[in-house]
């Protein structure tokens, strides 16, 4: 045979060689590790409790000056209804010397007592009080204690007298007006 003859031993399609391995590279920057998550929780857990305790605390403290603010407004409450009741116990007062020292008539006393009245229903009418007067007014059990019922000639349930005024503060009822109502005309006796 010739020297062409010969068969190459190159292969034709050489297997492919494996490359060389590279080193291990660093994780990729993708996120925080697991302790760096978990101190972060830790950090997040510990502000929420300080708010949590900060809330408590305001609460608290909001708390204890409702109440004071409301012993307080109990207490002072009265105060402008008696600063406008002073100056009729300083006209009781005056009423009562001048009683005493016999410088005036009856009369004058009476006039000056009514004068007082007057004063003193101006000072609580100030205040929201209302006095409560039915007489002739048809009798109102929201209003009115029907103390007795009698004959009379005014139409029936009608208020023929006050026996007590009531009163109302504010609309709202106090004390209920002491009253006699009519029960209409009296009846004739029937003849047997």
């Amino acid at each position: 045979m010739s020297d062409n003859s010969q068969t190459d031993t190159t292969p034709v399609n050489p297997a492919p060689t494996p490359a060389p391995e590279a080193a291990p590279t660093a994780a990729p920057a993708s996120g925080p590790t697991l302790e760096e998550q978990l101190a972060a929780a830790k950090a997040d857990a510990a502000a929420q409790q300080d708010r949590y305790l900060r809330t408590v605390a305001d609460f608290e403290n909001f708390r204890k000056r409702t109440l004071r603010e409301k012993d307080e407004l109990r207490q002072f409450a009265a105060a402008n209804v008696v600063e406008d009741l002073i100056p009729i116990l300083d006209s009781l007062g005056l009423g009562l010397v001048a009683a005493k020292q016999g410088a005036g008539d009856s009369k004058s006393i009476a006039d000056g007592v009514a004068m007082v009245l007057e004063q003193f229903k101006g000072a609580l009418a100030r205040h929201g009080m209302k006095e409560i007067d039915p007489l002739g007014q048809t009798f109102d059990p929201n209003l009115h204690d029907c103390l007795a019922h009698q004959p009379a000639d005014a139409p029936e349930e009608k208020v023929i007298q006050v026996i007590r005024l009531g009163y109302s503060l504010n609309g709202r009822l106090l004390r209920p007006a002491s009253v006699v109502v009519s029960s209409g005309p009296a009846q004739a006796e029937a003849k047997s």
